[in-house]
């Protein structure tokens, strides 16, 4: 089926350049010249449109069809509501069921995800930008590669904050890496996800250890928790105790007295269990199968139904071994899963020209970690008592193990770890830098440099 048309042809220029003039003048604003983040913003901007396109074209050439194309044709049928009335079109947007709205079935009906909340917000999302771009495809990609950009920046400047001299390591790490560039910037729920990610590390750095406690902070926080909440429950489930790990160690570091810390410890590690509890007793529902009782079941019927599908995709499926559905079973492979995510497919098991450049990069991260584990000068023991370093190892392992241990095939799991990738990546390029910098404390002139960065 044919998806993009003359339009895109058409309009893909005229919103390229639109959207950079923006982009430039806001750069401009914020980022004047002589400003160390300066010379990173468009490029960064650029490659996530180039991605955008990029996946753009694959999927329609290579694969013929796919998720991307499955939220845009939702989206269509969504606006074509606004030949019939604007409230069926809002009708439609804020997901009215059709037993109170009748007028709407003819509309539903024809939305497979209608009744699938992860996936039709996407499409609701894919709609209301479709407005400006006379839904059309690659311009409408590009304005969620533009408006997304805001959450991977975010959390790069954050981290800037942190270690000012690493400027151009944690923008490799966050803005370049090829698998977050191409997935995490076209209509897919991980462009998204990336997104509110982005804005989680922002918000919560801002709030808890800059003390901002402005509305667009917290505003920020809560919207973001929610999107990837309705989107992709489990990221949060990997990600929040690795998150509260580091605010629980960057307090506690500040606590001279052992007494105090270890009580400080207690109850932030009380307080933090406790929320975890209520908020997976709060989305009972929602999590399903991503609850406790059922993940280790989850995982091996999802690997199971991805492997299979897999044949009929000769090339790209992979084997980490049986396991039966318990989470005991399941963590017998938690090795071979972080492997599988982090540093495979190896050069000997590419069949496929797409799946060679997830090789090519494998192959990258595996010689920097082979770096930091072997390198002399890199104290590892030292290393992981830096919150933010053990922060984002937890959560690279941790999620680098979830989507390993339920994946089954390269290609959807090039997908699928991308929110993993940069704060892997900026394990990998704080460790190489480390011996040669000292994180600066927050009240040195240096970090107030970077402590007011605009996003």
């Amino acid at each position: 089926m044919q998806y993009l048309t003359i339009w895109d042809l058409v309009l893909t220029p005229v919103f390229l350049l639109v959207l950079s003039s923006i982009a430039k003048r806001r750069r401009d604003r914020k980022y004047p010249p002589g400003h160390p983040l300066r010379k990173y913003y468009m490029p960064g901007l650029y490659v996530k449109f180039g991605g955008a396109i990029f996946i753009g074209l694959i999927y329609q050439f290579y694969y013929g069809g796919g998720d991307t194309f499955n939220f845009f044709s939702h989206a269509k049928i969504i606006n074509s509501a606004l030949g019939d009335s604007f409230g069926t079109w809002l009708k439609l947007i804020f997901h009215t069921s059709t037993d109170k709205a009748p007028e709407i079935y003819s509309y539903a009906s024809q939305l497979y995800w209608y009744n699938s909340p992860n996936d039709y917000t996407v499409a609701v999302i894919t709609a209301v930008l479709g407005l400006f771009t006379f839904t059309t495809y690659l311009p409408t990609a590009l304005l969620f590669a533009f408006f997304t950009y805001t959450g991977i920046w975010a959390m790069y400047t954050t981290f800037v904050q942190l270690y000012p001299r690493l400027v151009k390591p944690l923008a490799i790490a966050f803005l370049f890496i090829p698998s977050t560039v191409v997935w995490g910037s076209g209509i897919f729920k991980d462009t998204i996800c990336m997104f509110g990610l982005g804005w989680m590390v922002y918000c919560t750095f801002g709030i808890f250890i800059n003390r901002d406690f402005s509305i667009r902070n917290i505003t920020m926080l809560i919207f973001s928790f929610y999107l990837i909440a309705i989107i992709k429950l489990y990221i949060l489930i990997a990600f929040l105790p690795a998150l509260s790990l580091w605010l629980l160690l960057t307090y506690s570091k500040k606590i001279h007295s052992p007494g105090l810390r270890f009580i400080t410890n207690l109850l932030f590690i009380g307080i933090s269990a406790a929320g975890f509890i209520y908020f997976t007793s709060a989305f009972t529902k929602e999590m399903n199968k991503y609850s406790l009782e059922k993940i280790a079941q989850t995982a091996q019927v999802t690997r199971g139904w991805i492997s299979y599908v897999s044949t009929q995709d000769e090339g790209s499926s992979y084997d980490i071994g049986q396991f039966d559905g318990t989470i005991g079973g399941m963590l017998t492979k938690f090795p071979a899963s972080v492997v599988v995510t982090l540093f495979r497919p190896f050069p000997w098991e590419v069949r496929k020209p797409i799946v060679a450049l997830s090789a090519i990069e494998a192959l990258i991260f595996l010689y920097l970690t082979l770096r930091v584990i072997f390198n002399r000068e890199t104290k590892l023991g030292v290393l992981l008592k830096n919150p933010t370093i053990l922060f984002c190892l937890i959560f690279s392992l941790v999620f680098a193990f979830s989507v390993g241990v339920s994946s089954g095939n390269f290609g959807a799991l090039s997908r699928y770890k991308i929110p993993c990738l940069p704060f892997y990546g900026a394990f990998l390029m704080i460790c190489l830098n480390y011996p040669l910098l000292k994180p600066v404390s927050l009240k040195t002139n240096q970090e107030n440099k970077f402590r007011k960065v605009a996003v």
